[in-house]
């Protein structure tokens, strides 16, 4: 018989799904820092050093329990020389210059070439 937990009920009950997603994401940023942090051989105090902070704080933010403000999540991401958060820039256009097709002889030219290209290179099927 399974035993119910009285905190348990009540968190799924009445949880805040933006604090559980605020936990979630506190705790995979400062996850990264822990990692990038033994790759390089670094302590919780040198990284506090190479911030210019107190050891005490970068303790405080890499407990999982501070919240993290977007400032001291780039001074960490600039010390250890890594992105925590990526963010694609929206863009909902881009051009590319091909070039300049001066001639009809010029545009057959391009379409011959283009084709023998194509029927030069092989696809694999990605199964």
């Amino acid at each position: 018989m399974k035993k119910n937990n009285i905190i348990s009920d009540w968190l799924d009950q009445h949880g805040d799904q933006e604090i559980d997603h605020f936990i979630e994401k506190n705790l995979a940023i400062v996850e990264k820092v822990r990692q990038a942090l033994e790759f390089k051989g670094w302590s919780k105090g040198q990284l506090a050093e190479a911030m210019g902070k107190s050891p005490s704080e970068v303790s405080k933010w890499l407990s999982g329990m501070h919240n993290l403000t977007l400032k001291s999540i780039i001074k960490m991401e600039t010390a250890l020389g890594i992105d925590l958060i990526h963010c694609e820039p929206v863009r909902e256009y881009e051009y590319v210059f091909l070039g300049v097709i001066s001639s009809d002889q010029d545009l057959q030219k391009k379409k011959e070439d283009y084709t023998e290209s194509c029927e030069m290179q092989e696809f694999a099927l990605a199964m």
